[in-house]
């Protein structure tokens, strides 16, 4: 018997090709973990995530879970929480929260979102530079 593992709501951008395939492919590693996460698709969706305390800008630009016990987590910290329960995904996990790998992945993460936002004409406009 496997132990139970609480509820992760992941809060993603349904109208991105490449968040939609991420999903799949994490749903495949995460085999029968795989109905432990619920995933919200955040388009359209700025008064539910307002309800959340989940500005709908920041919604679109990181990543966000909510844990079982209602905590928002965003950015590297949710990467972290979703990775951790796929056995495979945990040493990339343990990785990014490490203190030297941390920003760098951080910043990484930021310009290819700005990057692929641009490409769609979705970037916000707070986020240009």
């Amino acid at each position: 018997m496997k132990p139970a593992q609480t509820q992760l709501t992941v809060f993603y951008d349904g109208a991105c090709p490449r968040c939609v395939e991420d999903r799949r492919h994490y749903e495949q590693l995460a085999g029968d973990n795989a109905d432990q996460v619920t995933w919200f698709d955040i388009t359209n969706q700025d008064q539910a995530l307002r309800r959340l305390g989940i500005d709908p800008t920041k919604a679109l630009t990181e990543l966000h879970v909510q844990t079982a016990d209602g905590r928002i987590l965003s950015e590297l910290d949710a990467y972290i929480a979703l990775l951790q329960r796929v056995p495979r995904l945990r040493p990339l996990a343990w990785l990014l929260g490490l203190p030297l790998i941390r920003p760098l992945a951080a910043r990484h993460y930021h310009s290819s979102v700005t990057r692929r936002l641009a490409r769609s004409g979705r970037l916000p406009p707070t986020e240009k530079s």
